[in-house]
């Protein structure tokens, strides 16, 4: 009794000394280094930014390019783009600053979008193998299967429960109390450095996110993985090796994504948060913050020629005849 008489007192107390602002540790271990880190990061961030736009700059106005494995491109280029606008600007700023602040409420708006944007793209790169285990086992019947009416449901759906695990999840960590301290060991509000600062046991509510961010990356991962089983079975079946290697050069950029994407989210949350360690999980989370929002468009226009000539026809000023996607 007196065990649950102290926890509700502790509840209260830190219901009446909540806190109003974290402060984002960030990289300021690494001293005069920060402003190296901040040249580097904030030229990354200018390459993400031109690359993404170059690639829903080409789709929208090359008419080859209106189908909708390019549709899903432009949709992921564009949540990709939300998503480093996020954390990136802030995480600049903060390389520059002695103070790095953070208001709770710009915490947890930073978090809601950060969960959005990357669920959303774990949803995305589900459906881009579903598309492409359309194309290649049902070509015949690929433009029901992947109508426009259907595409745009697909992309409806990704953001909505893309959003939906993030509102939750967010509710999760902060309905919780947070008394102090209020350091946060990361560069932005990510869940398992924010949520261990909760004046309170959370392991229920830890438990919770784990299970969302167990079927948040597992369920795409298996429906991509099942895609690409049908994709291989059906692409040995070609005769000439010149369709094969046509068939999968039109997944290869969607794969080295994939492995890129899923491989850091994975290593970062598919544990509890009492396993966060703060040094590496930076290393890991810079990766899938940075590095693969730089990867995306350069892997697709890289390594896909459709693309290649379109962005041509943009340094060319050929003539393109804008269609709405």
């Amino acid at each position: 009794m007196a065990q649950m008489v102290n926890t509700w007192d502790q509840v209260n107390q830190a219901n009446i000394s909540s806190v109003t602002e974290f402060l984002l540790l960030g990289f300021s271990s690494l001293g005069e280094s920060q402003i190296i880190l901040f040249a580097v990061f904030l030229c990354l961030y200018l390459i993400i930014l031109s690359g993404n736009i170059t690639i829903v700059t080409v789709i929208s106005l090359d008419r080859n390019l209106h189908i909708p494995m390019y549709f899903f491109l432009g949709i992921l280029s564009i949540s990709e783009t939300c998503y480093t606008f996020v954390i990136l600007p802030k995480m600049l700023i903060n390389l520059l600053s002695l103070l790095r602040t953070i208001s709770f409420i710009s915490c947890a708006t930073q978090m809601f979008f950060f969960l959005g944007f990357a669920v959303t793209n774990c949803m995305l790169l589900g459906v881009m193998a579903y598309d492409r285990y359309a194309a290649i086992c049902h070509p015949l019947r690929y433009p029901i299967l992947m109508s426009w009416q259907v595409c745009g449901q697909l992309a409806a759906t990704c953001a909505g429960i893309g959003f939906l695990f993030s509102l939750i999840g967010t509710l999760l960590v902060f309905r919780l109390p947070f008394c102090g301290p209020n350091k946060v060991n990361h560069y932005f509000c990510d869940i398992s450095p924010v949520i261990q600062l909760a004046c309170v046991d959370s392991n229920i509510n830890e438990l919770v996110i784990f299970i969302g961010g167990v079927l948040a990356l597992m369920v795409p991962m298996t429906f991509i993985c099942i895609s690409y089983g049908f994709i291989v079975h059906t692409i040995l079946k070609i005769p000439s090796a010149e369709g094969k290697q046509k068939a999968f050069s039109t997944c290869a950029s969607h794969l080295t994504v994939v492995i890129v994407h899923y491989g850091c989210a994975s290593f970062v949350y598919l544990r509890p948060s009492s396993k966060f360690s703060s040094s590496k999980d930076r290393l890991v989370t810079v990766t899938y913050t940075v590095i693969t929002p730089l990867l995306s468009p350069m892997v697709y226009s890289l390594r896909n020629k459709d693309v290649q000539m379109a962005i041509q026809k943009v340094i060319s000023g050929g003539g393109f005849y804008p269609k709405a996607l």
